[in-house]
C-alpha cells in the first residue's frame, strides 16, 4: 500500500509558536523536499530503466520487408499496453510524493487563529488536528486503466457509426425489407411456435393506479384466475407486482391457493417480477434494485416463485444497466422492445436479434444475459406474429366486429370455423415462419397482447379458442411442419437453449455479444424520444430527494432497530416505522413506472404520484427523526417515543407535494438550542452546515465544547431586499461516516468568533430599491459592468459583469485561465406538423440565445466558508457557490437553478456549458447512475437524436482537463459542438405528440435544478498513454488488414472504457446526498444527556458505496425481521485525473472488506452471501471478508446482535 498524498496537519486554535521556530521547521522541511525530490528523480529514473530493460529483452523480431506477421504484431502491442500501465503507475506513485512534499511545504506554518483573512479574497480555514490522506493501491487504477472491455460482435456506438439511418420504405414491413423462405426449410427440424398471451397494466397513465386497479386491472386477474383453469394448455404471464399485491390483498384464501398452482404448474409466469415495469432512462440505480428487490420479496413470501425472465416492452428506450441488474438477479434471459427502427431492421438483416448483452467493462463475460429483441414496430397483436401488421391484426380476436376496437387497415379478423381454419392456418403460418427468419433459431416467440387485455370473459374466450382451433390444426398437419401451442416467456427461451443444447443463460453457438445501451429511442421517421429525459423535473428532483431519504432511513432504522434490541427496548420503539419504510419503498417504485419518472402522465396522474411522494417524504422524516432520537442518547432509559411531540425535527419542510423546500427557523433564547446532522454517506465529510436562526450573535460549539468556524449571512426575500430578524449561520464541521453529530447554538453578545459576511450587488442600471439591514455590509454598484470573481484555496472562478454568468476556471495549480462559460438558451418547436410533447423532442432548429428583456440582478455574498454569486432573470436565477473548504467540497462549484417558465408557450430552457477542452464530437453520460457510456454527436442524425438521458453526470475531456457536470436529478443532455455540454432544464409544451398521452405540458412547477461543476486536470501521463494507445490502434488497424479465418467480430471497440475519478464519485454522492439537520424541538424540561453517534468502528473503503442497508421482512407479519440486506457496490474510477487530498481519509484495498466489527456496539452473528434481490444463495461464505471486484454490486443478508 503506498500512501499517495498527505493532508496539512494544521490545527485550530492559538498562534502556531514563535517566527523562530516556524522558521527552524521551515529549514527542516526544505531539507525535507530535497531528500524526497532525490528520492522521486531515483525512482523515476529507475522505473524507466526497467521499463526499457524489459523492452530490450524482448526476443528478437524479424524483419520482413512489408510484411509483419500476425504474432509479432500481437506480441507488440501487448508490450505497449505494459508500457501504458507501467507508465500510469510510475505517474501516479511520482506525483502523489510530490505533491505530499509540496502540500507539506505550503501548511507547514499551521494556521495562526480561527478564521484568517488572506487579504486575497480567500480565508484560511483550520484543518483539524489530524492529517488526512489518499491511499489509492496501483492495483486498484489498473481496472480502469487497463480496461478497454472485452472485445464484443457489436457495439453499440459502432453499429451507430456505420448506419445511415436512411429510413427506406420497406413495403408490408414500413420500417424493414421484404422476407421470403424456402417452404421445404423446416421439413427436418420443424418450427416451433410460442405463443404468449399477455396483458400491459401501467400503473399509471391516463388514469391514477388506483383507478385502473378499479376499472380494469382487478378484472383482468379475476379473469385469468378462472380461464387458465378451464384448460391446462392455456397460459399468460404478468409483470406488475404493485398491481398483483393489491389484487391478492383483496381476494380470500381459496384464490390464493389457486394462483399458487398456477404458478407452480407453468401456466402464469410472473416475468421481471419488479413492483413496476421501470423506466430505464431517467431511474436512478439504486431505486431500480429497491423495486426488483419490492417485488421479488412479495413474489417469494406469498406466490412461492421466483422470477427467470425479464420483460421490458414498454420502456423508452433500454439501458445496459437492467440486463446488469437482472444478471445479478439471478435471471437467465430477457426481453426488450423499444429499440430505434434502424437498429431493429439492422439486427433483422444480420440475425442478431437474440445476443448476449455484455457490460462494457466486463473482463471475462460474467454479465452476459441472453436478450430477445423483438422486431416490429409495437408489442400490439398487429405488431407480433409477423411482419405485416395488416395480416397480424387479423389474427387479435378481441377485435372482431361488433367489438370496440377494430383493425385500421379495414380487414377484420374472422372467427375461426371448421370452413375457414385451412385458409386462416396458413395465412397465420406464412407470418410465423417469415418472423422467425429473422432470428437464428428455429424457434419463435409470438406475444399477443395489449395495454390493460383480457380484462373481459369474453375476450379470454376470443382469443383461446380461436388460437386452439387453429393450433390443433396446424399440429394436426405434418406436412406443415410445426409444433404451435401457448407458452410463457420462459418456455420459449428454454425452447432455444434445448435446441443448442445448451444450459439456461448461456450463449447458444454462433450468436453475438453486445455491449452498449439502446439510447436515443426513435420509434418513426426523425421522431426521437429524448423529450421524456427532462419532462416535468419538479417530479424527478422529488424523486432523487425521497431515494436519499429512503436511503438513509432504511440504514439509520436498520442500526437503530438493532441497538435498540441490544438494549431491551424493543416495546418502546415505534413500531409503526417499519410500516412507513414500506409504504415509502412501494411509493417509490411506483414512481420508477415508465410513465410516471418519466413525465409522461396525464396532470392528475402526476399530482397522485406527487402526493404519494410528499406523503412518502413525510413519513421518511419522522422515522428518521424517531431513530436518531433513540441513538444519540447517552442513557437508553431516557427514551420516551411521544408521536404528538417529537424529539427532534427536520429544518426543512413542504407546504405540499408541487412545492419547494422551506428552511425551518430555529428561535433563540436564553437556554442553547441544539441541532442533530445526519451525514448519510459512508465517508467522513467536512463540510458547510447552514440553519436559519432569529440572531446574528451566534455561536456554535460541539457537544463536547469545542467552538466552531461560523459565517453569518443575509436572508433575502428577492434580489433587493433583505428579510429582517432571520439570519443564514453557517459552520464548518468534520461529520463521520453515517453518523449523527450534535452542535449547540447559543445566543452569545460578547461573541466574535463568527464572521458577518459582506455583500456586492450589481443593479446594472436597474431603478430598484435596496433594502440594508444590520450588521451587514452592502456595496451598491449602480452601474458596474466589470468583470469580478470569488475564490478559495483551489481556483478563482470569474463572472462576465454584463450578465453575471460564469465565464472562466483559474485553478491554482495552473497559470492559465480555462474557458467555462455558463449561457442560457431557448429551443422552440416545429411550426408544422408534429411537434414536441412529453415524449418527443422536435425543436425549430438550433437553440437560440435567452435574450432578457431586463439586465439581470447580480448579487455576491463573501465569506470566510463560502461566497457566492445570484443572478436574477425573469426566468431562472442562477446560484453559483464556492465553499472555502480543503477536500471534496471545496473542488468544486456548487450550482443551482431556479426555474420558472410557466409563462411561455412551446418552449424548452437549456443552460450551455462552453469551454475550450478539445473534447471533439465525443461526449460521456451515466447511465442510471451506475456507469459511464461513451457518446457521440452523429450529424447524420437530426439534433434531437443527439441528446441523451443523464442521472448523476455528464463530462467531456481532452489530454489536459475533464469537465464533470454532475446533477441531483435526470435531465436531457448532449454536446452539441466541440468543448460543450448543454442540458435542457424544463420544458412548456401545450400539444400532444400523437404518444397516446392526449395533453401537452402546461402544470410547470417552480423547479429547482442542481449540479456540481468539477474541473480536473488529466495527469501528465495521459499524454504518453495517449501517444502509446494511438499507435496500439494502428497495430490493431494493421492486424485486422491480414486475413484470419477465425476472426468472427462485426464490429471493433472504438471507444475505451471511461470511469469517473474518485474525486468525482465522491461529489456526486454530497451532491444527492444532502446532509440532513434535526434541531432538538424546545421543550420545558432539559434535555436529555446526549451525545454524537458514529456506527463504523472501522472506516469503509472509499471506493466502497453501502447502497443500502434493508431491514427484511418478519416471515409471518408485516413487521421487521431479524436480517438486514446490507447492498454492496465497488465502483470502477480512473486514476488518470489529477488526485486531489479528499479532505477525509480516503483508502482503497483491492475490493476487501471486513464486515467483522464494522459496526460500535453490534456485532454480526451470520453473514450469506446472496443474489441481487435476495431469492438466491451464492457460494458459501466462511468468513466475513467481503471481496469485490469494480463495478460489482453484491447483496449479503446479515444477522446483527
Amino acid at each position: 500500500m503506498r500512501p499517495l498524498r498527505s493532508a496539512p496537519r494544521g490545527g485550530g486554535g492559538g498562534g502556531g509558536g514563535s517566527a523562530g521556530n516556524r522558521d527552524t521547521r521551515r529549514m527542516k522541511l526544505k531539507k525535507q523536499v530535497t531528500v524526497c525530490g532525490g528520492a522521486i528523480f531515483c525512482v523515476a529514473v529507475f522505473s524507466l530503466y526497467l521499463m526499457l530493460d524489459r523492452v530490450q529483452h524482448e526476443p528478437e523480431r524479424r524483419q520482413n520487408g512489408v510484411s509483419f506477421p500476425r504474432s509479432q504484431i500481437s506480441v507488440l502491442q501487448n508490450r505497449i499496453e505494459q508500457l501504458e500501465q507501467l507508465l500510469e503507475e510510475n505517474h501516479q506513485i511520482i506525483s502523489h510524493i510530490k505533491d505530499s512534499v509540496l502540500e507539506l511545504t505550503e501548511n507547514a506554518g499551521g494556521f495562526p487563529g480561527l478564521l484568517t483573512y488572506q487579504g486575497n479574497g480567500s480565508w484560511a480555514i483550520p484543518a483539524g488536528n489530524r492529517p488526512t490522506f489518499l491511499t489509492v493501491l496501483p492495483q486498484d487504477c489498473q481496472f480502469a486503466l487497463g480496461n478497454k472491455g472485452q472485445k464484443t460482435d457489436l457495439q453499440m456506438l459502432d453499429v451507430y457509426s456505420l448506419l445511415k439511418f436512411d429510413n427506406l420504405d420497406g413495403g408490408a414491413w414500413k420500417q424493414g425489407f421484404e422476407i421470403t423462405y424456402n417452404e421445404h426449410e423446416w421439413d427436418n427440424d420443424p418450427l416451433q411456435v410460442y405463443v404468449v398471451p399477455h396483458s400491459h397494466n401501467d400503473p399509471g397513465w391516463i388514469k391514477t393506479f388506483d383507478k385502473y386497479y378499479q376499472d380494469q386491472t382487478q378484472h383482468i386477474l379475476n379473469n385469468m384466475l378462472l380461464k387458465l383453469q378451464e384448460d391446462p394448455k392455456r397460459r399468460f404471464i404478468w409483470a406488475e407486482i404493485s398491481f398483483f399485491s393489491k389484487w391478492w390483498d383483496n381476494i380470500d384464501s381459496q384464490k390464493k391457493a389457486a394462483v399458487r398452482r398456477l404458478a407452480a404448474n407453468g401456466q402464469l409466469e410472473f416475468v421481471t417480477g419488479g413492483w413496476v415495469m421501470t423506466d430505464e432512462a431517467n431511474a436512478h440505480y439504486f431505486a431500480m434494485i429497491d423495486q426488483l428487490i419490492e417485488g421479488h420479496q412479495w413474489m417469494e413470501k406469498n406466490i412461492g416463485v421466483i422470477p427467470k425472465s425479464g420483460w421490458a416492452i414498454d420502456p423508452f428506450g433500454h439501458s445496459s444497466t437492467m440486463s446488469y441488474l437482472l444478471k445479478r438477479a439471478n435471471l437467465t434471459s430477457m426481453l426488450i422492445q423499444r429499440v430505434h427502427y434502424s437498429i431493429k431492421k439492422h439486427f433483422s438483416a444480420t440475425k442478431s436479434l437474440e445476443f448476449m448483452w455484455r457490460q462494457t467493462w466486463d473482463i471475462d463475460s460474467s454479465t452476459d444475459i441472453f436478450c430477445h429483441l423483438m422486431p416490429f414496430y409495437s408489442y400490439d397483436v398487429p405488431h407480433t406474429c409477423g411482419p405485416d401488421p395488416k395480416i397480424c391484426c387479423q389474427f387479435d380476436f378481441r377485435r372482431l366486429p361488433g367489438g370496440r376496437i377494430s383493425c385500421p387497415w379495414k380487414i377484420p379478423p374472422k372467427p375461426i370455423t371448421s370452413i375457414n381454419v385451412a385458409e386462416r392456418a396458413s395465412l397465420l403460418l406464412d407470418q410465423y415462419r417469415k418472423k422467425s427468419k429473422l432470428y437464428k433459431s428455429k424457434v419463435v416467440l409470438i406475444p399477443v397482447g395489449d395495454d390493460f387485455r383480457y380484462d373481459n370473459a369474453l375476450e379470454w374466450d376470443q382469443q383461446f379458442q380461436n388460437y386452439a382451433k387453429l393450433f390443433d390444426y396446424m399440429n394436426s398437419h405434418p406436412e406443415l411442419h410445426v409444433q404451435v401451442q401457448f407458452g410463457t416467456l420462459s418456455e420459449y427461451f428454454d425452447a432455444v437453449y434445448k435446441k443448442y443444447g445448451v444450459t439456461p443463460g448461456s450463449k447458444p453457438p454462433t450468436y453475438p455479444v453486445l455491449s452498449g445501451d439502446f439510447f436515443t429511442y426513435a420509434d418513426r421517421e426523425d421522431h426521437y424520444w429524448s423529450g421524456y429525459f427532462t419532462s416535468r423535473p419538479f417530479y424527478k428532483n422529488l424523486d432523487r430527494v425521497l431515494e436519499s431519504h429512503l436511503r438513509a432511513a432504511e440504514i439509520l432504522y436498520s442500526l437503530a432497530l438493532n441497538h435498540v434490541r441490544r438494549s431491551g427496548a424493543d416495546s418502546k420503539y415505534p413500531i409503526s416505522d417499519y410500516g412507513s419504510l414500506t409504504e415509502a419503498r412501494r411509493n417509490i417504485g411506483l414512481f420508477q413506472h415508465h410513465d410516471a419518472i418519466t413525465g409522461t402522465s396525464k396532470e392528475v396522474v402526476v399530482i397522485d404520484y406527487g402526493i404519494r411522494l410528499f406523503h412518502s417524504l413525510m413519513n421518511l422524516k419522522r422515522v428518521i427523526i424517531n431513530a436518531a432520537h433513540f441513538l444519540i442518547l447517552r442513557d437508553k432509559n431516557d427514551y420516551r417515543y411521544d408521536q404528538s411531540s417529537l424529539f427532534l425535527h427536520m429544518d426543512d419542510k413542504r407546504q405540499n407535494h408541487d412545492s419547494l423546500p422551506e428552511k425551518a427557523v430555529i428561535k433563540l433564547e436564553s437556554l442553547p438550542r441544539y441541532v442533530v446532522v445526519l451525514n448519510p454517506i459512508e465517508q467522513e465529510r467536512p463540510c458547510v452546515i447552514s440553519v436559519l436562526a432569529t440572531s446574528p450573535q451566534v455561536k456554535v460549539t460541539l457537544i463536547a465544547g469545542s467552538t466552531l468556524p461560523t459565517q453569518v449571512s443575509a436572508v433575502w426575500k428577492s434580489p433587493t431586499d433583505m428579510v429582517t430578524d432571520i439570519y443564514q449561520i453557517s459552520f464548518v464541521s468534520r461529520l463521520s461516516a453515517l453518523g449523527l453529530a450534535v452542535f449547540q447554538l447559543t445566543e452569545s453578545f460578547n461573541y466574535r468568533a463568527s464572521v458577518k459576511s459582506s455583500v456586492v450587488i450589481y443593479l446594472r442600471n436597474r431603478d430598484v430599491t435596496v433594502s440594508k439591514k444590520e450588521p451587514f455590509s452592502v456595496k451598491i454598484l449602480e452601474s458596474s459592468t466589470d468583470d469580478f470573481f470569488i475564490e478559495n484555496q483551489h481556483m478563482q472562478v470569474w463572472f462576465n459583469g454584463v450578465t453575471g454568468l460564469m465565464e472562466t476556471i483559474k485553478r491554482k495549480d495552473d497559470q492559465q485561465k480555462q474557458k467555462v462559460r455558463v449561457e442560457f438558451v431557448w429551443y422552440g418547436t416545429r411550426p408544422f406538423k408534429d411537434k414536441s410533447g412529453a415524449y418527443l423532442f422536435l425543436p425549430d432548429g438550433e437553440a437560440k440565445a435567452y435574450i432578457s428583456k431586463q439586465a439581470a440582478i447580480t448579487r455576491v455574498t463573501k465569506g470566510p466558508l463560502f461566497s457566492e454569486v445570484v443572478t436574477f432573470y425573469q426566468h431562472f436565477h442562477q446560484i453559483v457557490r464556492l465553499y472555502n473548504l480543503p477536500g471534496v467540497e471545496g473542488l468544486s462549484l456548487d450550482v443551482s437553478i431556479v426555474v420558472d417558465i410557466h409563462d411561455q408557450i412551446n418552449r424548452e430552457l437549456a443552460m450551455r456549458l462552453s469551454t475550450s477542452i478539445e473534447s471533439g464530437d465525443t461526449f460521456y453520460t451515466d447511465l442510471n447512475g451506475f456507469q459511464v457510456q461513451a457518446r457521440k454527436y452523429f450529424q447524420k442524425l437530426p439534433l434531437q437524436a443527439n441528446f441523451y438521458p443523464m442521472s448523476t453526470m455528464a463530462y467531456i475531456q481532452d489530454d489536459r482537463f475533464r469537465l464533470t457536470l454532475h446533477t441531483a436529478q435526470s435531465l436531457g443532455v448532449s454536446s452539441i459542438r466541440n468543448g460543450q455540454l448543454e442540458v435542457i432544464l424544463d420544458r412548456r409544451l401545450m400539444q400532444d405528440d400523437n404518444r397516446g398521452l392526449g395533453q401537452g405540458l402546461k402544470d410547470n412547477k417552480v423547479t429547482c435544478n442542481r449540479f456540481r461543476i468539477l474541473l480536473e486536470k488529466r495527469s501528465a501521463s495521459n499524454k504518453h498513454i495517449g501517444f502509446l494507445s494511438r499507435l496500439h490502434s494502428m497495430l490493431q488497424a494493421l492486424s485486422a488488414s491480414i486475413p484470419c479465418r477465425t476472426s468472427t467480430h462485426e464490429f471493433q471497440d472504438s471507444q475505451p472504457v471511461s470511469f469517473p475519478s474518485l474525486l468525482s464519485h465522491i461529489t456526486s454522492m454530497h451532491l444527492s446526498h444532502e446532509v440532513l439537520a434535526m434541531p432538538i424541538t424546545p421543550r420545558p424540561q432539559n434535555v436529555p444527556p446526549i451525545r454524537s453517534w458514529h456506527p463504523l468502528a472501522t472506516p469503509i473503503p472509499c471506493d466502497f458505496h453501502m447502497l443500502n442497508m434493508r431491514t427484511l421482512q418478519s416471515e409471518v407479519v408485516s413487521a421487521p425481521g431479524l436480517e438486514v440486506a446490507l447492498i454492496l457496490h465497488r465502483k470502477g474510477f480512473d486514476c488518470g485525473l489529477a488526485a486531489k487530498n479528499l479532505g477525509f481519509n480516503c483508502t482503497t484495498t483491492q475490493g476487501k472488506l471486513s464486515l467483522e466489527g464494522l459496526f460500535q456496539g453490534l456485532d454480526i452473528q451470520s453473514v450469506q452471501p446472496m443474489s441481487l434481490s435476495l431469492l438466491y444463495p451464492t457460494e458459501p461464505f466462511n468468513s466475513s471478508l467481503v471481496s469485490m471486484r469494480p463495478m460489482e454490486i453484491s447483496t449479503f443478508r446479515i444477522r446483527l446482535v
